[in-house]
């Protein structure tokens, strides 16, 4: 019997691209749903009924739910030859802790930028921009988060660097020039299959997060 993997997603979701990354990474075949938010179907209420959100990934009817969680699972069940999280306990738990930075830290700070206006925005801003230093920092001179290979930390936080074009434009900064190294790190990322499918285009993107402040700003 053939294996069922649905993942219901929207596209610019960056917690969705990690599942996508990590799906492709493994090479496993998947069914691609995008979710209408303002409408959600009883698929995804039935598969996350206590936080009726996407990504849900869907393995022979049963739904796995949170971003990480996904990416680890999907580590778990595929591909064990390649694995994406270190063998190694305590390299383990360091990637585990800078994605947990990412989504603690960055992506509050890149969601304020997004949402807020005047002195909110502006401490945003600088939040959002340190975070990127911070983890340039921990990057390095290596080619990825966990070494020479690309692995957990690179799928779960090169879905956030897609937004850093429209969020940089935002927040008056460009994320290239600040962070060189990071930029590089990027570049190598969407070198891989996995991550140039995965993620959206950047000015796609820009184009959206404008359209939704609009509305917001209009309410």
């Amino acid at each position: 019997m053939a294996e069922e993997v649905i993942l219901l997603d929207f596209w610019s979701s960056p917690f969705g691209m990690r599942a996508r990354i990590a799906l492709r990474e493994k090479g496993v075949e998947f069914d691609w749903r995008e979710e209408d938010l303002s409408n959600k179907s009883p698929l995804l209420l039935k598969m996350n009924p206590v936080h009726k959100k996407i990504p849900v990934l869907i393995h022979n009817g049963k739904p796995v739910c949170e971003s990480l969680i996904m990416v680890q699972y999907i580590d778990e069940t595929w591909g064990r030859e390649s694995p994406l999280l270190p063998s190694n306990p305590y390299e383990r738990a360091r990637v585990r802790f800078w994605t947990d930075y990412a989504d603690k830290k960055m992506y509050p700070a890149g969601r304020t930028v997004f949402l807020s206006m005047g002195e909110d925005q502006e401490a945003a801003k600088k939040e959002y921009i340190e975070c990127w230093k911070v983890l340039e920092g921990e990057l390095g001179d290596k080619a990825y988060f966990g070494g020479e290979r690309f692995g957990y930390a690179d799928v779960s936080l090169i879905p956030f660097y897609s937004w850093s074009y429209a969020l940089g434009k935002l927040a008056d900064s460009n994320i290239v020039e600040e962070c060189p190294k990071l930029a590089a790190w990027a570049k190598r990322c969407m070198q891989r299959e996995s991550v140039a499918k995965s993620l959206p285009d950047q000015h796609k993107l820009y184009d959206y997060i404008m359209e939704r402040r609009k509305k917001l700003q209009a309410q």
